[in-house]
C-alpha cells in the first residue's frame, strides 16, 4: 500500500542578522515534512521491512523533493542538504530509518539537486512536538563547513504513537558570517593526507 499521508508542511526560515550583525546575504533554510501511518505499527516485530519500503518511500521522496524545490526554486538553489524521521513511540527506530535510508527515497533529492555528497541524517523516537532536527551539509563538498548547519522544529501534533515523521531540509547559502575555515586547512595543518584523512 502507498504510504498514508495525515498532512505534509513547510517550513521556511530567513536569517537576516546574525550575531548582531547584518547578513550581507539571508540564510534561507527549508524544511518539507510529511506526517505518515507507520506502516509497521501494531504488527510486533516484523522481519521483513522490504515491502513497506518499496510501497512508500520513492512517493515520500518525490513529494517532499517537489516541495524544496518548490520553496528554494530549482534544484541549482540548493547549497546543502539533509533528511531526518522521528518514528512515533509505538514504533521502532529502524521503522524510521527503513523510509529514509534508502536509495528509493534519498536518490529523488540528490538527483534534483544535482549533489555528490551523502545526505546527512538524523533518525529518533519521540512524541508529538518532538524536536524535528535535520542536519545539513553542502551538497558536493563535505568539508565545506560554512554549510554545517541544523534545521530545528516541531510538529504540534505528530508523531501520534503510531506515525513517522519525514522530512527533506535545504538551505541557500550558508552560515552569515562563518569563520572556521573548512576540514581542509585542519587536515593540511595536522599533516594528514586529504585523500586518507584518518592516517589509515
Amino acid at each position: 500500500m502507498p504510504a498514508v499521508i495525515r498532512k505534509t508542511l513547510l517550513h521556511i526560515e530567513e536569517t537576516l542578522i546574525e550575531g548582531g550583525k547584518e547578513a550581507a546575504t539571508p540564510l534561507k533554510l527549508i524544511a518539507a515534512i510529511a506526517v505518515v501511518k507507520n506502516p509497521w505499527a501494531g504488527r510486533g516485530f516484523v522481519e521483513d521491512l522490504k515491502p513497506e519500503i518499496h510501497d512508500c518511500a520513492p512517493e515520500l521522496g518525490e513529494l517532499l523533493t517537489k516541495m524544496v524545490l518548490d520553496a528554494a526554486g530549482g534544484g541549482d538553489r540548493v547549497e546543502a542538504y539533509g533528511k531526518s524521521a522521528i518514528v512515533g513511540l509505538d514504533g521502532e527506530i529502524e521503522h524510521a530509518s527503513a523510509l529514509i535510508h534508502t536509495l528509493r527515497f534519498g536518490n529523488h533529492y540528490r538527483e534534483a539537486v544535482g549533489a555528490k555528497s551523502y545526505l546527512a541524517f538524523c533518525n529518533t523516537r519521540g512524541p508529538a512536538n518532538a524536536p524535528l532536527m535535520i542536519p545539513l551539509m553542502d551538497k558536493n563538498d563535505g568539508g565545506r563547513r560554512s554549510h554545517y548547519l541544523t534545521i530545528q522544529c516541531a510538529v504540534a501534533d505528530a508523531p501520534a504513537a503510531d506515525e513517522i515523521v519525514i522530512a527533506l531540509g535545504a538551505s541557500i547559502g550558508g552560515r552569515p558570517h562563518h569563520r572556521i575555515g573548512d576540514r581542509y586547512q585542519d587536515l593540511k595543518d595536522l599533516g594528514h593526507d586529504l585523500d586518507n584523512p584518518a592516517s589509515v
